[in-house]
């Protein structure tokens, strides 16, 4: 069925963050403007996204982008896959609170060749443009660069957040660190771009940048769809390699799907707003259903580490990772004979702890709770005052087991 504007706006702008409410409406209002016309001409869209190939380990939060680009290929519309080969020399400096390391081109070739084969497991091949931002800004001459750089001013760059810590801290700032974004605002210029597509730390660059540059070399400016960043398996932070967090796309369906399972329950919505194939509507649905308990947050976030499974390889290998996980994380290691509790209606978790005599008292009950002792199904139950999930395999510490029946 065909989507009507609201609704391809709604799911274009699905797990968008601006950080200012007035500029997420504002690019909204142009982004629906800009389908209006592409359809009345009968033209598609041309909507890009930047990839600079500094490393060949991609995880998840790498997709993010590349699925969004996925729902524009879907709509129809022209999507440029944007292999940054120039930048990647640089390397952005928005999200880092140091200097990045500067690659060789033999490096960033190198790792060019990984990225393409990784991002058509999200994107459809036959529908992407790929390209490589050296074909223009290798041509770009010291006169035209001074051109570009006369559009911004030094306090632009050094108020952004990650140049000011560095500046407060006395840790250098170097100039070619700011050629970043007039590399990336060329970028979008020369590939005419609509749309571009980029994480929140990409919000200067393409809001800022990208927008002043095209309006200044006589080109519309392109929309910036700003992706939320993917928090990683502890539910806190961005999700990144260096922390540890990650969930890596070069792995195995049973670990994808395990890892995926370990995330905290306050992650799910950013999990299914930013990686799943989901509409606005279907994510919306999920979470009304949560929020009335018609849905146990341990069958959603089963839902969602199937989805993502299933979206990097395939439908059968989820479901025998569903099914090793049921196995050996919620079932495995499972004393044979355990004792049975019958739950009543309106328990709490503390109330089961002791009328199953798993704690001897509530202090002892808040305990093991606090020390994140307590599992139901392999999953922790950390409130004391929360209502009791439901059915399942109730364990204290490594060896005290009760299954827990409605």
């Amino acid at each position: 069925m065909k989507m009507t504007i609201d609704e391809q706006v709604a799911t274009l702008m699905q797990g968008t963050e601006y950080g200012d409410a007035k500029l997420q409406a504002a690019m909204q209002a142009e982004l629906r403007e800009r389908l209006l016309e592409a359809e009345k001409a009968g033209r598609k869209l041309r909507v890009y996204c930047g990839f600079d190939p500094r490393t060949t380990d991609l995880h998840l939060g790498h997709t993010i982008p590349m699925r969004k680009l996925r729902q524009f290929q879907e709509l129809g519309h022209q999507v440029v896959f944007l292999i940054g080969t120039y930048t990647s020399l640089i390397g952005d400096p928005s999200d880092k609170d140091k200097l990045r390391p500067q690659l060789t081109p033999e490096e960033v070739e190198a790792n060019a060749r990984t990225y393409a084969e990784q991002a058509f497991r999200v994107l459809d091949e036959a529908k992407t443009e790929v390209r490589f931002n050296a074909e223009w800004l290798s041509e770009l001459s010291f006169a035209e660069l001074i051109k570009l750089a006369s559009n911004f001013t030094l306090q632009q760059f050094i108020t952004r957040e990650n140049f000011h810590q560095r500046w407060e801290k006395g840790d250098p700032i170097y100039l070619h660190e700011t050629f970043y974004p007039l590399m990336q605002g060329y970028d979008a210029y020369a590939l005419k771009a609509d749309v571009q597509v980029g994480g929140s730390d990409q919000l200067f660059n393409i809001v800022t940048a990208a927008r002043k540059l095209m309006s200044a070399l006589g080109e519309k400016p392109n929309i910036g769809i700003i992706m939320g960043l993917l928090p990683g398996t502890d539910g806190e932070v961005k999700m990144s390699k260096s922390t540890g967090n990650h969930i890596p796309l070069n792995t195995d369906a049973n670990d994808m799907y395990g890892k995926v399972m370990s995330v905290p329950d306050k992650a799910m919505g950013s999990y299914m707003r930013l990686v799943t194939r989901w509409t606005a509507s279907e994510v919306a649905a999920k979470e009304k259903a949560l929020a009335e308990g018609s849905l146990h947050p341990r069958d959603a976030k089963a839902e969602i580490a199937f989805e993502i499974t299933d979206i990097f390889y395939g439908a059968e290998a989820a479901q025998t990772a569903a099914e090793h996980f049921t196995r050996v994380f919620q079932q495995g290691d499972l004393p044979e004979d355990m004792p049975v509790y019958k739950l009543a209606a309106g328990q709490s978790v503390l109330d089961v702890l002791l009328a199953a005599s798993l704690a001897a008292s509530k202090s002892e009950a808040r305990r093991l709770l606090e020390q994140k002792g307590v599992r139901l199904d392999g999953e922790v139950l950390a409130e004391a005052s929360a209502p009791f999930p439901g059915p399942g395999v109730l364990q204290v510490g490594k060896r005290r087991f009760v299954r827990v029946e409605a």
